[in-house]
């Protein structure tokens, strides 16, 4: 399952959003149902999970942390207390809470990213901040690329 592309849409009073077409296709190719939406651990976006995809990420956070050590309880209780379930309807739609629209400072204006196996919802506000310029963005992705040359 892979999700490709940048997407600009809007929410609705509601803050509902259509989830693009194409990557409703993609769900439905691979037989995914359920999604969970939860902020981003590391930037001012949203990540929606197909179920398959956020029990595997589920079950390689819980690989990493110890049950009894209360920094790793609080770690697991902090990162599914966030999550939330949501359901498309029968017109591509999902609901996307006040709570995690203030988080996201989402307002109308929305855009999806495909990310691979997720895909980010974001306010254009925040994503234009975090973008890099395309020659540091070059210059980043060429270090990154022949890092296993040095070894």
């Amino acid at each position: 399952m892979r999700f490709l592309g940048n997407i600009e849409a809007k929410t609705d009073s509601k803050g509902r959003a259509f989830l693009p077409a194409v990557f409703r296709k993609v769900l439905q190719a691979s037989g995914e149902e359920n999604l969970v939406l939860r902020k981003d651990v590391f930037q001012s976006c949203l990540v929606l999970y197909p179920e398959s995809v956020w029990n595997a990420r589920l079950d390689m956070l819980k690989a990493q942390l110890r049950p009894w050590e209360s920094v790793h309880q609080q770690v697991f209780r902090q990162f599914v207390s966030a999550a939330e379930v949501v359901t498309l309807d029968g017109n591509g739609r999902f609901l996307i809470s006040k709570r995690l629209q203030k988080i996201a400072e989402i307002d109308q204006d929305i855009q999806f990213i495909g990310m691979d196996d997720t895909i980010e919802i974001w306010s254009p506000r925040n994503l234009e901040h975090t973008l890099k310029t395309d020659e540091d963005f070059g210059k980043e992705f060429e270090q990154i690329m022949n890092a296993n040359d040095a070894i």
